[in-house]
This record gives C-alpha cells, structure tokens and sequence, in this order.
C-alpha cells in the first residue's frame, strides 16, 4: 500500500522504519526542526518520498499514520491549513497512534465523515522499545469493517491488536492503561521509599518481590531504575502527566470517580514542578525522598 506517516519521533520513526522494510511504499511530512527535518533523512535514503504539507501526501496515500503529542496537534494534521483533508480521497483512512482526548478523536472523525474519509484511533502502549521491536500492544477505535485493511499494518507493529469498539474507544483504553501502569509505578516508588527509610536494600526487596504477588513487569523495570536510581528516561515522565490530565478531564466529563488516579496525578503535578518531566516517570521516587 502507499502509506503516509506523519509524526517521527522516538516511536514514530520506527514504526515507519517497520512499514518500510514490509514492503509499503512509505510517504513522509515534517516540520522543520533545526533547520532540518527531523527523522526523515534516513527513511528518504531507505526510499521513502517526502511532500511539502500533509495535504501534499495526503494525497498520494490510501491510509496515513499519524503519531504526535497532543489532540490540538492531531486535529491541527487532519483539517488545519494544507490539512490531511484537502488530499485524502473518499475511502481513505487516517489512522492516529497518537494518546489524545477521546472526546477529540470523535470531533476528528466527525469532520472526517463529511468528506467520506475514515478516522481510526489507534494508541499503543510498549513505548520506545516496544516500537523498535514491533511489539507494541495496540488498541483501536473504528469501524469493525476496517479490520482488513488494517490489520496488515497493525500487524506489522505489534503484538497485541484489539479492537475495543467506535472512535474513542481506543482513547479510552489507552486511559485505563495509563492508569493502572502509573499508578503501579508510584506504588513501586512508595515501596523503595519504605524500604529505604527502614535502612533495607531496595534492590533486594525488589529481588524478593519479584518472586512473590508483587511481580510484574512495572516492578522489573521501573523498580530497577529506583534501585539504581537511574532516571534516564524510557518514556518522559511529561507523558505521563499529559495522559493523567487528559483521562482525569474524560472522568470529570462523564462523572467517573477515579481516587487513586487522582492523587497519582498529584505526585506527577509535584514531579514536574521539580522541572523532572523529560526524566524517567520512575524518579516519582524523588518526589518521596527529596532527592534528584
């Protein structure tokens, strides 16, 4: 298929890399960064073609991939000025794996129907290293009759594919996501807390954890980067923060009671103002012990 993608950063580029090498004829958008373009050399030198606007490629492509930060972003893609819109043909689909605001994903297909185009939400979760390893779980929002055509491209970039239901829906699930992740990952960060104030090795409470209830895959790798205090980020903690905001807002709107995702969200509101939002959402620990 002729593929557009739109958004390479630290997932996106190589979720297009992905693409690429499975045969797609790969299509690419981006904005100066710089004074150059950010991502994109590589994939042109692997073949890809770069356009001058989204409304440029959109007009090359069956389906277009999206992978940005915010819902003004993805709804600034899809029917802003030289928007994905003013190209793409009735027929096509816009498939977003961006973690937006469910509320946006539907405003997106909403406008996107009058011109018979399709929208798909589509947030992974895997982070950077699950897109290097094609192994990301994905969980889409959209017509069941789209399946066929996406499923070759899902396919190709994860492990896990769901359905969940219509638009949004896929929003909706990545917010469940984040919630039970993050919330996991302070509870981990009280956990060395306590061990360290009882003058007790958290890497061998962690070690002994690991073996028992507790175990999980937050504990294996977030715990060991409180163990060893390395905060180097794997996801931006800032990340974190945008999806807690944007699930609490979805919660507020319909009248949700979500307690625990609230005070997490407290700590990550007291994380990033200590200026540590391109840090490791692990160093939650430093908002415990006082230390960076």
């Amino acid at each position: 298929m002729n593929i557009g993608f739109i958004g390479l950063g630290t997932m996106g580029r190589p979720m297009a890399e992905h693409l690429q090498r499975a045969g797609h004829a790969l299509h690419v958008w981006g904005r100066l960064q710089g004074g150059s373009v950010s991502g994109i050399e590589a994939l042109v030198a692997l073949g890809a073609i770069r356009h001058t606007s989204p409304a440029a490629l959109a007009c090359h492509v069956d389906i277009v991939c999206t992978n940005v930060t915010a819902s003004a972003d993805v709804e600034a893609l899809a029917h802003g000025p030289q928007g994905l819109v003013e190209g793409l043909a009735p027929g096509s689909i816009h498939v977003d794996f961006s973690t937006i605001a469910p509320t946006a994903a539907r405003r997106i297909a909403a406008a996107y129907a009058e011109a018979g185009v399709d929208f798909v939400d589509a947030p992974v979760s895997g982070g950077g290293t699950g897109a290097l390893a094609a192994s990301l779980a994905i969980m889409w929002g959209g017509k069941e009759e789209l399946a066929p055509r996406l499923n070759p491209i899902f396919g190709v970039l994860g492990k896990s594919i769901v359905r969940v239901g219509d638009v949004g829906a896929g929003q909706v699930a990545k917010g469940c996501n984040q919630m039970v992740m993050v919330a996991a990952i302070a509870a981990c960060a009280e956990a060395a807390r306590l061990a360290q104030a009882s003058g007790v090795d958290f890497g061998r409470v962690r070690q002994a954890m690991l073996g028992g209830s507790a175990g999980s895959r937050v504990l294996e790798v977030f715990g060991e980067r409180m163990a060893n205090r390395d905060f180097t980020a794997g996801v931006e903690a800032r990340l974190h923060h945008k999806d807690f905001a944007l699930l609490l807002d979805e919660a507020a709107r319909i009248g949700a009671p979500l307690p625990v995702a609230a005070q997490v969200e407290q700590l990550l509101n007291a994380l990033m103002g200590n200026g540590w939002g391109k840090r490791d959402t692990a160093c939650l620990l430093g908002v415990l012990d006082g230390r960076e």
